[in-house]
C-alpha cells in the first residue's frame, strides 16, 4: 500500500533552483535512505513530506489518517516526567483499558448485581471484549517492551526514576528516538538517528529497525547503518532525484554503473552529432547534395540531445604525505592502565603497532578510547604502564574537539601563520582542495560549521607531512563524500595510522587491525571491523561451550556428595509435603462446605416467602456476602498452599 508520494516537487529561491521534478514513493514496507551532499535539500524535502512546508511545484499525496513520526537532528525529548513514566505514557490507552477492566471486575464481584440479571450478563460480555482487546494490543507485555527498548538505548533500571529534564542532550535525543519507536507510527522519518549512539547501541537499533512494522525514511551519514537497514535509496543530486533499489553499497555500485552507461550513450551520440554536422557543413551548398544535407540538418534539429553526464560531484581532494620513513616498530604500549584521578577505566592495555599498518580502536562509549590516544601522546598520564615511540616517528594528531584551531583567526591565516614561507596562491590552492574557495578563506574560524572545522583541521594535518597519524573520530561532521575522500587519502598514505572511530564503514575501509578496549584491558584482532565481529562471535561461542562443558563436569563431581544430602533432604521434604497436603485437603473441604452454603442461600433467596420480604432478603444478602468473602479467603489460602506444595514436589 502506498503511504506517501511526492510528485514532481520543487523548491525555488527566487531564480535559483534547489531541486525540481523530485519524485518519491513510500510504501507500507519501505525502508528508504535519503542521501545527498550537504546543501542538496534533504532537510527541505523532509519538511515538505511532514507537512511543515509546501512545495513550490508539484504536490505531496498521503494515505488517509497516515501517522508520521519525525526525529530531527539534535532533537531531545522534553518532559516533566521521569524516564519510565514518559515511555509508559505512549501506552496510555492501554493503561485506561486496564483500569476499566479492574473496575468491571469489582462490579462483577459485587453482590448487588444478581448473576441471573441482564445487567450482569452485559458486564460479563463487556469484560470479555475488553480483555480480548487488551491482550490483542499487547496489554500484558507493553511494560516489558518499554523496558527492552530502554535497555537497548542504554537506559537501565537505575535510570528509570531519573527526571527527563535532568538528562544530558545526548540522552534526551536517545530517549526521543526510543519513544518514537514505541509509538509505532505508520511512517517514521529519522534525520541522523545514529548521532550519540555507541556501536553496541547501533547494533541493537539495526536489529530492532529491521523488524519494525512501519515504513522508514532515514537520512544518515552512517553508511554501515544504511547497509544494514535500508532496501531503497533516493539520492538528491544535480537538483533532481534518482531512485535505487538495494542497500547503500548496492546504490554506490549501481550509481557508478549508471554513470558509465550515461557516458557511453552521451559519447556515442556526440560522435553521431559530429558526423551529421560535418555532412551538413560540407554538403549544404552543393546543388547535388543539398537535399540530403537539409534532411540531415532536420534530423539534428529533431534529435533529443543527451545532457553531458555530471560525473562525480565536486568534493575535497587531498593526500597525506610523509616526509621521511619511520622504523619498523612505530608504537609499543605495555601494561597500560588509563583513567582519571587514579580511577582506572581499562587495564591492562598492551599492543604493538608496526609501520604501514592502520589500527582502529573500538569499544563502548566511556571506555577511554580518546583517553588512550591522549595518554599515548602524554597529554593525560597513564595510571601505570608506558607508551614508547619507535625511531624517526613523527606524530600528527587529529583532535575531535579541534582545540588546535584559533577561534579569532581567518581560515587563510590559520594555515598561513603556521607556514609563513608559503605563497598566498599556494595556500589558497591547498584550501581550495578542501572546498574553501573564494571568500570562504576570509571566514573566521569561530563562525565555521562543524564540517568546515573538520576540513580545516585535516588541511593543517596534511601540511605537517608526519609519518604516524593519530586520529580521534576524524569522520565526525563530514558528509559522505568527504568521508570517502578521507578514506581514499588514508588508504593511499604510506605511513602508519592509529585511529578512534564509531564509523564502522570507515573502519572497514581503512583498518587492517582492530584493538578492542574493555574494562579488563585490550584485545587485538588482525582484520577489519567485519572480521573483528566475526572473530569475536566465534570466540564467545567457544567460551560459552567451555562454560557449558565445565558446568557438566562440576555437576558430575557434585553428584556423589549430592546423593548424601538428598537422602536427608528427602525425609524432611516428605514430612513437609504430608503437612501441606493435609492443609490443602482441609481447605478443599471448607471450600466445598462454603460453596454448598452459598448455593443454599441463593436457593432461599428465590423462594416467594423470602423474595417478597425485604427484611428476610437483607438478612440473606448479609449471609451470602459473608459466605462469598469466606469462600474467597479460603480459595486464596488453598491457592497459596497448592503452589507451595507444587514447589516441594
Amino acid at each position: 500500500m502506498l503511504l506517501l508520494q511526492a510528485q514532481q516537487v520543487a523548491r525555488h529561491f527566487g531564480a535559483d533552483i534547489l531541486f525540481e521534478n523530485v519524485n518519491l514513493d513510500i510504501k507500507d514496507n519501505s525502508k528508504i535512505a535519503l542521501v545527498g551532499r550537504n546543501g542538496a535539500g534533504k532537510s527541505t524535502l523532509i519538511k515538505m513530506l511532514i507537512g511543515e512546508s509546501l512545495p513550490d511545484e508539484g504536490k505531496i499525496v498521503t494515505k488517509r489518517d497516515l501517522t508520521i513520526g519525525y526525529l530531527a537532528q539534535h532533537t531531545g525529548l522534553e518532559s516533566t516526567k521521569n524516564v519510565l513514566d514518559e515511555m509508559l505514557s505512549v501506552f496510555e490507552p492501554l493503561q485506561k483499558m486496564e483500569a476499566k477492566i479492574h473496575q468491571l471486575e469489582e462490579k462483577i464481584a459485587s453482590p448487588s448485581i444478581p448473576h441471573e440479571s441482564k445487567e450482569y450478563q452485559q458486564l460479563l460480555n463487556q469484560y470479555d471484549q475488553l480483555q480480548h482487546d487488551f491482550q490483542e494490543n499487547n496489554g500484558y507485555g507493553y511494560e516489558n517492551e518499554v523496558k527492552a527498548v530502554l535497555h537497548g538505548f542504554q537506559f537501565f533500571e537505575d535510570d528509570y526514576g531519573k527526571m527527563v529534564s535532568d538528562l544530558s542532550g545526548g540522552q534526551k535525543t536517545r530517549l526521543a528516538l526510543a519513544k518514537l519507536l514505541l509509538e509505532k507510527r505508520d511512517l517514521l522519518i529519522l534525520d541522523e538517528p545514529t548521532n550519540h549512539l555507541d556501536i553496541e547501541t547501533l547494533t541493537w537499533l539495526e536489529n530492532y529497525i529491521q523488524g519494525y512494522t512501519g515504513a522508514l525514511l532515514i537520512v544518515s551519514h552512517d553508511r554501515y547503518f544504511l547497509d544494514k537497514v535500508v532496501n531503497e535509496v533516493y539520492e538528491l543530486s544535480h537538483q533532481h532525484s534518482s531512485h535505487y533499489v538495494g542497500n547503500y553499497s548496492h546504490y554506490i555500485e549501481e550509481k557508478a554503473s549508471r554513470l558509465r552507461t550515461q557516458w557511453k550513450e552521451y559519447e556515442k551520440q556526440q560522435v553521431k552529432i559530429q558526423k551529421l554536422e560535418d555532412f551538413v557543413n560540407k554538403n549544404l551548398v552543393r546543388a547535388s547534395t543539398t537535399k540530403r544535407a537539409q534532411s540531415k540538418r532536420k534530423q539534428l534539429e529533431k534529435m533529443d540531445r543527451l545532457e553531458r553526464p555530471e560525473g562525480e560531484e565536486k568534493g575535497p581532494h587531498f593526500k597525506f604525505h610523509a616526509n621521511k620513513e619511520s622504523g619498523n616498530v612505530v608504537l609499543k604500549v605495555t601494561d597500560a592502565a588509563i583513567g582519571y584521578d587514579s580511577k582506572v577505566i581499562s587495564n591492562p592495555i598492551t599492543f604493538e603497532l608496526r609501520k604501514h599498518h592502520a589500527m582502529a580502536i573500538v569499544g563502548p562509549n566511556g571506555i577511554g578510547k580518546s583517553t588512550l590516544l591522549k595518554s599515548i601522546l602524554g597529554n593525560i598520564p597513564f595510571i601505570h604502564g608506558s607508551a614508547t615511540f619507535g625511531t624517526n616517528v613523527q606524530t600528527g594528531y587529529y583532535d575531535q574537539e579541534q582545540q588546535n584551531l584559533h577561534d579569532k583567526k581567518t581560515v587563510l591565516n590559520e594555515i598561513w601563520d603556521d607556514h609563513p614561507n608559503m605563497l598566498e596562491k599556494d595556500v589558497r590552492s591547498l584550501l581550495g582542495s578542501f572546498l574553501f574557495v573564494g571568500d570562504d578563506v576570509k571566514k573566521v574560524v569561530h563562525n565555521l560549521s562543524g564540517g568546515e572545522k573538520a576540513r580545516l583541521t585535516l588541511t593543517k594535518l596534511a601540511l605537517q607531512e608526519d609519518n604516524f597519524l593519530m586520529l580521534d573520530e576524524p569522520t565526525n561532521h563530514l558528509d559522505i563524500d568527504s568521508k570517502e575522500v578521507l578514506e581514499g587519502a588514508l588508504i593511499d598514505f604510506e605511513g602508519t595510522i592509529l585511529f578512534v572511530s564509531h564509523d564502522r564503514y570507515f573502519i572497514n575501509q581503512v583498518a587492517d587491525t582492530v584493538l578492542e578496549i574493555t574494562p579488563e584491558g585490550s584485545n587485538l584482532y588482525l582484520g577489519n571491523y567485519d572480521y573483528y565481529l566475526e572473530k569475536k562471535a566465534e570466540l564467545e561461542a567457544i567460551e560459552a561451550a567451555k562454560e557449558a562443558e565445565q558446568s557438566q563436569d562440576d555437576q558430575q563431581v557434585s553428584k556423589t556428595s549430592q546423593k548424601q544430602l538428598n537422602y536427608k533432604k528427602s525425609k524432611e521434604l516428605q514430612k513437609q509435603q504430608r503437612k501441606l497436603q493435609r492443609l490443602v485437603d482441609d481447605a478443599e473441604s471448607e471450600m466445598e462446605r462454603l460453596e454448598e452454603l452459598k448455593a443454599n442461600i441463593e436457593q432461599e433467596m428465590t423462594l416467594p416467602d423470602n423474595f417478597n420480604d425485604p427484611q428476610k432478603m437483607d438478612a440473606l444478602h448479609t449471609k451470602l456476602s459473608k459466605a462469598t468473602n469466606d469462600l474467597n479467603e479460603v480459595e486464596s489460602k488453598w491457592t497459596e498452599l497448592s503452589l507451595e506444595l507444587e514447589e516441594l514436589q
